[in-house]
């Protein structure tokens, strides 16, 4: 049996050909596994709604074919909306995503969110065919994040800011809401300023409050507010403080209550929660007192000092002292809206008085001792006869002392007249028919004419050889009474209308 030859052109025929089916099976399958897309996700946050806002991005790795994105799965389950240049939005599920190209989707989920994911199937598919597909996903981790919440729309009274000016010297401030929001509802945040009466233009009690303080509001409807409170004209003291008129301290005293951090521009709640100056003055060129004197003359040469302490801005003690000559002081206290009268200058120190208040003589606070109009005045009578003229001057009680200069002829003599008591000065006779008694503390002179009662030789004096007549007495006498007591009348006038003017009468 004759056997064929074998040959190895079948054989490696058929290998052949499934060696070129295995490798076109290669080339089909091995482009198919390398088809995906790459997923990438932002995170923000919509504070109009306080939604996270995640935008993610989708990339087709072919460079030959478009991707259908057939099946997008999201957690949470909200839209995922592929955005378009036209701003528009489609769903991302069933998007034709071109070659090598990329979408950008967005979704909203709510603002607590804490984790989020995207699973995305993609087909890609020729001439009918699909040719490859591939499912990618995606996770992202939310809860380092701060919570997402809606942007407010108005701020809360407790929470609210503020800025404020202060002008204390003037008494003028302002405070205003900062920031564009509103106050929320009808909340209100009040605001004062108010001023003091104090003893120093330092901080320094007690003090009290003046006028009336000036309050107002912050709310949604005003967003700024002007405050204008009355500065007395003394030492004081001007704060602007957190709150209403409730919070005004009228009396601050050594030990009692403090505005502390409730004054705006203080380094602490609530004072802080308003950026400014500090709200708070004390100054003043003056003590809160209205010292005033007033003096009254006396007959006796004393001084009567009247001291008072009241006016608008008399809030405190005046302590007086009063000052004359030969070391003379006393010193008394006076209340507000009182008055003191116990301080009697004496005639021998009240040449010159003055009124002090710390130190500094007050306003018209100097006085000299000055006889008041309504003082008696000394009277003065004659006698007179053939041998001698007879001058008394009287000094009523309650007065002062009155030094007199009688003179006659060339004969002079003085005496001093105590009050209540009376001086006499007799002359001889001589041909002078006048005498003049002077009284050079009122500035005031009297002349008196020499009259002898009776027959005196025809000489009408005393002075010559004949014998002087008796004296007269009875009526005579009387008219020379009656006639001083007119001289007294006329002096007086005389003394008031013009000074130095003689007063001639007969004696």
């Amino acid at each position: 049996m004759i056997r064929p030859k074998l040959s190895l052109r079948r054989p490696l025929a058929i290998l052949g050909a499934a060696l070129v089916g295995l490798t076109g099976v290669a080339a089909v399958a091995t482009p198919a596994s390398a088809h995906h897309t790459t997923i990438n996700a932002t995170v923000g946050c919509d504070r109009q709604t306080g939604e996270r806002l995640i935008t993610w991005t989708v990339q087709n790795s072919q460079a030959d074919k478009d991707a259908t994105l057939q099946k997008v799965t999201a957690t949470p389950g909200t839209p995922v909306n592929a955005l378009l240049a036209d701003a528009k939005e489609v769903p991302l599920q069933g998007y034709i995503l071109g070659k090598s190209k990329t979408v950008s989707a967005v979704q909203r989920v709510p603002g607590n969110t804490t984790t989020a994911s995207l699973e995305v199937h993609a087909e890609w598919w020729v001439e009918g065919v699909k040719t490859a597909e591939d499912t990618k996903a995606k996770s992202i981790d939310l809860a380092a994040d701060k919570s997402c919440t809606p942007a407010p729309k108005c701020v809360e009274v407790d929470k609210a800011k503020f800025s404020h000016t202060f002008d204390g010297p003037k008494g003028t401030a302002t405070v205003k809401l900062d920031g564009d929001l509103p106050l929320c509802g009808d909340g209100k945040q009040y605001f004062t300023l108010v001023s003091y009466f104090a003893p120093r233009p330092q901080f320094a009690t007690p003090q009290y409050v003046y006028g009336t303080p000036d309050s107002d509001f912050v709310s949604a409807a005003q967003t700024e507010i002007t405050l204008n409170v009355e500065i007395p004209d003394c030492h004081t003291q001007v704060d602007l403080i957190w709150g209403d008129k409730d919070q005004v301290i009228d009396e601050i005293v050594d030990g009692g209550k403090r505005y502390d951090n409730k004054k705006l521009g203080s380094p602490g709640a609530p004072g802080n929660r308003s950026k400014g100056p500090q709200g708070w003055y004390n100054g003043g060129s003056k003590s809160c007192v209205t010292p005033a004197s007033t003096f009254a003359s006396k007959c006796d040469g004393s001084v009567a000092v009247s001291l008072s302490n009241d006016g608008k801005i008399s809030k405190y003690a005046v302590e007086f002292e009063v000052k004359g000559e030969n070391g003379f002081t006393k010193k008394v206290s006076v209340t507000p809206g009182k008055a003191d009268s116990s301080i009697v200058v004496p005639a021998a120190d009240a040449g010159k008085i003055e009124v002090l208040v710390d130190g500094k003589v007050i306003e018209n606070g100097t006085y000299s001792w000055q006889r008041p109009e309504d003082c008696p005045l000394p009277a003065v009578t004659t006698k007179a006869d053939c041998k001698e003229f007879a001058l008394t001057v009287t000094n009523p009680e309650g007065g002062l002392p009155v030094k007199t200069t009688f003179t006659y002829g060339d004969k002079t003599e003085t005496r001093t007249v105590a009050a209540g008591a009376s001086e006499t000065v007799t002359f001889k006779a001589g041909k002078d028919k006048t005498a003049v008694v002077a009284l050079p503390d009122m500035d005031l002179e009297l002349e008196a004419i020499y009259t002898p009662e009776g027959n005196c030789g025809g000489s009408g004096g005393g002075g010559g050889d004949d014998e002087p007549g008796l004296p007269v007495t009875g009526a005579a006498a009387g008219g020379i009474a009656a006639g001083a007591v007119a001289l007294l009348i006329a002096g007086a006038v005389l003394f008031v209308i013009a000074r130095r003017r003689r007063v001639t009468f007969t004696a």
